[in-house]
């Protein structure tokens, strides 16, 4: 059975298209069950586009975060889903959200965390001097940026890089390693149970869009 992943995101979805489009390949053994979106959002439109079930639940139609949460949670437990990847999702989740898929649930950062936790990402790590940027697919937990960090992928930061700048070469990277997660994780590659975290080393099956295949776990 191909792994079934539920996708949560708040804008353009950009992850989810690189999640969804490395997913639908055959020798990929995942399948995005289901797309929900916390206010309307473009990236509906795209995973619509490309056969995947969409939903909205609007933040702004529910009393609080407890019963706008309990709606996602229904959602994404009748769709049957194993893994739960957060694709520019910009809601901070509960405590009890994030145990309810303990082990399942994953994020991608801009930083090459534990720096530059939270927002602003690309300009602090221009105001703090830094000499590499880059991204991080984490576990998520109760605290925020703070889970087990699984795959990073680091970009120079240059002279006359500016926010705009530093921000669209670490997204790159992001559509490279995100899919690499997905895809180590429905190979067996990536294993999780409570605590322990197994990585076996192996080849990711299909191809990430601008990356010679195939590529190695863990990167």
């Amino acid at each position: 059975m191909p792994l079934r992943v539920g996708i949560l995101i708040s804008g353009r979805g950009s992850n989810m298209l690189a999640l969804a489009e490395y997913a639908q390949q055959d020798d990929v053994n995942a399948d995005i069950a289901l797309v929900i979106a916390d206010k309307p959002a473009q990236g509906l439109d795209h995973a619509s586009q490309l056969g995947i079930e969409t939903l909205l639940l609007d933040r702004a139609d529910y009393q609080n975060r407890a019963s706008h949460e309990a709606a996602i949670i229904n959602a994404l437990d009748d769709a049957e889903v194993d893994a739960v990847f957060l694709a520019g999702y910009m809601r901070v989740l509960s405590a009890d959200f994030c145990h309810h898929y303990e082990g399942r649930l994953f994020n991608i950062h801009p930083s090459l965390l534990p720096r530059h936790k939270g927002l602003d990402t690309h300009q602090r790590a221009l105001d703090g001097g830094d000499r590499e940027h880059g991204c991080s697919v984490h576990l998520v937990t109760a605290d925020l940026d703070d889970g087990p960090v699984l795959i990073q992928r680091a970009v120079p930061v240059l002279a006359d890089d500016d926010a705009e700048t530093l921000a669209a070469r670490v997204l790159k990277e992001e559509h490279i390693i995100y899919p690499m997660a997905l895809g180590a994780l429905a190979a067996g590659l990536l294993s999780i149970d409570g605590d322990q975290i197994t990585m076996e080393i192996g080849e990711l099956p299909g191809r990430i869009n601008g990356v010679d295949a195939p590529l190695s776990w863990p990167a």
